[in-house]
């Protein structure tokens, strides 16, 4: 029996000992697989045979994304912090909004008021380096008693406000300085989705932030303004960022950041700019007149044309807006449209919206003829409109 047992165990450990050498499947752990360099001499390996080739797999290298680091050197000294004060009536009665108390003291608060400043911060950008920027007309508010630009060099200086326009939220401020950086211009009618973007901006103070995103989607109408054609973008713009810039690959100005849409108050993603060919119009309107000139045809009220709307009125697919009210003096009357008709173009322009319609006729060159295409009665004409001046002065300090 002794025997037996001992031969047993000899021809296990000669099996073990076999598929040492044999080259079985070994396990260790991932954190034992590094490489450690020894202290001493470096060693050659008694073995290295390559009995058969070798298949190396390499790791997948990371795609980097866009890199903005020269556009933002250049681009950065361009944008500003805006401080606006703003003088605030604060009624100290309690009963001041009481209609009992308003019937009998005629609104006044006897108790008399208080007036307390209040201050709004935002961004702006230098469009030309003898001191005019431009931002948005919201960071500037009304009854401005007080503006103050601090420069990317940290200098504060008093501004003044050359002229604000409510259609676009837009407002130009001047410095009594030269030779500042100056942000180019740059086409935002040559904007595609999902190119990449940059934000430069003042949000929640920090100065000068970078944030970096594409273009999520063109011409949103989202009822913020009167002349509405934002880019969208998910490049993060917090408060304090209204005002500054919208930047493409190539250090242009494309947009000036306006709005975000936020269920929470911050940054969810969606913010949208006012786009470069719009408010470089206005900000020249703005500096050679100190208001916007804005082209009209007179009052004419119009709708959205519905698949319905166009069965009824006899042009099924037709595609417009309905002019449903106008008065007998607006040029359109004068020049042949009537309540009913469609508009489907304006300048060679396709009318879809309402919208799109607006921001024809007020960006129409005052004094010129616009072609106006209509369908009435099912058939399709065109008419010459004259587009005269319109718009309201805004006041400045």
């Amino acid at each position: 029996m002794r025997r037996t047992l001992l031969v047993v165990f000899l021809l296990s450990v000669g099996f073990l000992t076999g598929l040492a050498f044999s080259g079985a499947p070994r396990l260790e752990r991932a954190e034992s697989a590094s490489v450690t360099t020894p202290l001493g001499p470096p060693t050659t390996p008694a073995v290295t045979p390559v009995s058969a080739p070798q298949t190396v797999v390499t790791s997948a290298v990371p795609v980097a994304g866009p890199d903005f680091t020269e556009v933002a050197a250049r681009t950065v000294p361009t944008v500003t912090n805006i401080s606006a004060e703003q003088a605030v009536q604060r009624r100290m009665s309690p009963f001041s909004s009481d209609p009992f108390f308003q019937h009998f003291f005629g609104g006044e608060d006897m108790f008399g008021g208080r007036t307390r400043p209040q201050q709004s911060l935002g961004s702006g950008v230098i469009v030309s380096p003898d001191g005019y920027m431009v931002t948005n007309n919201h960071v500037i508010g009304d009854d401005v008693e007080a503006v103050t630009v601090v420069l990317a060099d940290k200098r504060e200086v008093p501004a003044k406000i050359v002229g604000t326009d409510q259609y676009t939220d837009l407002a130009v401020l001047k410095v009594d300085l030269t030779g500042l950086p100056v942000l180019p211009w740059g086409d935002s009618s040559k904007l595609k989705v999902a190119e990449w973007v940059m934000a430069v901006g003042n949000p929640f103070q920090f100065s000068q932030t970078v944030t970096l995103g594409v273009v999520s989607a063109l011409g949103r109408n989202v009822g913020l303004s009167v002349y509405e054609d934002f880019i969208q973008t998910d490049a993060a713009i917090n408060p304090g960022n209204s005002g500054g810039a919208l930047i493409n690959a190539r250090g242009e100005l494309i947009g000036i950041n306006t709005a975000i849409y936020s269920e929470s108050g911050g940054y969810q993603g969606i913010g949208f700019a006012v786009p470069s060919n719009l408010a470089r119009r206005v900000v020249d309107d703005l500096i050679r007149y100190g208001e916007v000139q804005r082209g009209s045809v007179g009052f004419m009220a119009v709708t959205d044309v519905t698949e319905y709307l166009a069965r009824r009125l006899g042009a099924p697919g037709a595609k417009g807006v309905l002019v449903s009210e106008m008065r007998r003096d607006s040029q359109a009357y004068v020049a042949g449209i009537r309540p009913g008709d469609i508009i489907v173009s304006f300048s060679g322009q396709k009318i879809t919206d309402a919208q799109q319609l607006q921001r024809a006729v007020l960006g129409a060159k005052i004094g010129s003829a616009a072609r106006v295409g209509i369908v009435r009665d099912g058939r399709e004409s065109t008419v010459t409109v004259p587009v005269v001046a319109t718009g309201e002065r805004r006041r400045r300090i």
